[in-house]
């Protein structure tokens, strides 16, 4: 407790640090405030039936948990950051098939200067799709009488234009916490947005268990006890990586000596961050849309790819998501690269061959190490069903595993590697008695994310 403090005065005696701390704090509360701004036109008290329903479970109380509740409040940040990150997803995937925006990549500051405009354009078409689906979802579960505009295309015009702007507020304001404060913008977003709904799930499970028939405070210190483990593990994962050593040839340079030394190349072994689990997620919806379709074995896959806690939706997700592990890594590490990059400087792994032999032995490796982690992946995705068949109420039965676990580890790590970067570099202690903290690093486009 004593170092804790310690590392409070010394985070507060920094002016730049306290600075940046305090605009991220300031930025997050307008964030926070406007998730609660119901839009114009629809009667804040008429919405509670709603906010029942995207507690419930399913796919609505998770995009609910990831826009921190203005999704089932009918905010104007109802859409939240969800359309940037599509953007960026896109984005990406282009730029591993389009030769544009290969180039792109290439061209250093500026041609990341056009990607970001070009996903803020995206994002506006995204959303202006998104907005009228979310607003026909809403008309279908509000009674008529919570909509109080007279006109309903004057409705539908406004709450989409404030929809859109409140997106790219919203994006705005993840910008200028990426600027202006501490960590990435983004992910400090998407992670608040989840951490909002914490409070709500935590006494909701709190009271169930100490509620007749709930087991008791014993039940619930073994859930604690459960959960805090799992955040162990995932933390592993999001930290767990696999140092290949590479060696540097010695060069005499006039009177000075360059290379000569051993240097590691981390490979990761969950590199693909949480997009696994993301594009999983997506592919799961298609089976739903075979009930539209009036057969009995049509009828019978969909309620089988219904029921989240059923055994074909786990076992066909968790195969999912560890081909998706394979598939990403594959397209974000290039080992052809990583040897030539390695050549270039005069590198070479020891006992291996430089140029296509040492390709060959990094695809190995990062062919074995991907198994096990994307096997682990797998099992923390499905991890909220088994908590909800072991009684936990399905709010906070997602803090257990998937998205949301990794994102709320691997945004907590990146901002505490900031923090830690700060004070190391004025020479103060770190935020760990030993060791330091080695957190990914943060991007607004893998969320890893």
């Amino acid at each position: 407790m004593k170092k804790f403090i310690q590392t409070i005065k010394n985070i507060i005696a920094i002016e730049d640090l306290r600075n940046k701390i305090l605009a991220t704090l300031g930025l997050i509360l307008i964030y926070r405030l406007g998730a609660h701004v119901v839009l114009p036109g629809v009667d804040p008290l008429a919405i509670s039936e709603f906010q029942k329903q995207a507690s419930s479970g399913g796919i609505i109380a998770l995009i609910n948990m990831f826009s921190g509740g203005a999704f089932a409040n009918a905010s104007v940040f109802a859409l939240g950051i969800m359309p940037y990150i599509s953007a960026s997803i896109v984005i990406q995937l282009l730029g591993m098939a389009v030769p544009y925006f290969q180039r792109l990549q290439r061209e250093g500051e500026s041609g990341r200067k056009k990607i970001n405009q070009i996903t803020r354009y995206l994002t506006v078409v995204i959303t202006a799709f998104q907005a009228p689906a979310y607003l026909t979802n809403l008309k279908y579960q509000l009674p008529a009488e919570a909509f109080m505009m007279h006109s309903q295309d004057l409705f539908w015009i406004s709450a989409i234009v404030l929809m859109v702007a409140g997106t790219m507020f919203v994006m705005w304001l993840g910008e200028k916490i990426t600027d202006k404060g501490i960590g990435n913008g983004i992910s400090l977003l998407i992670m608040i947005g989840i951490i909002a709904r914490l409070p709500n799930s935590f006494a909701a499970e709190l009271v169930s268990k100490l509620g007749s028939g709930g087991g008791g405070m014993i039940a619930f210190i073994v859930e604690m006890v459960i959960l805090f483990l799992v955040f162990v593990a995932s933390i592993a994962l999001v930290q767990a990586v696999r140092r290949v050593p590479v060696q540097y040839a010695k060069r005499i340079v006039g009177n000075k000596q360059y290379g000569g030394v051993r240097q590691y190349i981390p490979l990761k072994i969950n590199a693909a961050g949480v997009m696994p689990i993301i594009f999983a997620q997506a592919l799961m919806f298609i089976p739903m849309m075979f009930t539209r379709f009036d057969s009995e074995t049509t009828n019978a896959i969909g309620a089988a790819f219904s029921d989240i806690t059923g055994f074909w939706y786990n076992f066909t997700y968790g195969i999912l998501v560890i081909v998706f592990t394979y598939f990403y890594t594959a397209i974000t590490v290039n080992p052809t690269q990583m040897a030539e990059d390695m050549k270039k400087n005069g590198g070479f792994i020891p006992g291996v061959k430089p140029g296509k032999k040492t390709v060959e032995h990094l695809d190995e490796i990062m062919s074995r190490i991907t198994l096990p982690g994307s096997i682990f992946l797998a099992l923390i995705a499905i991890m909220p069903v088994f908590a909800m068949l072991s009684g936990v109420n399905n709010q906070f039965a997602y803090f257990f595993g998937g998205t949301s676990l990794l994102i709320l580890v691997g945004v907590v790590l990146d901002t505490l590697q900031h923090i830690e970067s700060h004070l190391l570099m004025r020479h103060y202690d770190g935020l760990t008695k030993s060791g330091r903290i080695t957190g990914r690093s943060g991007s607004a486009s893998q969320i890893s994310m």
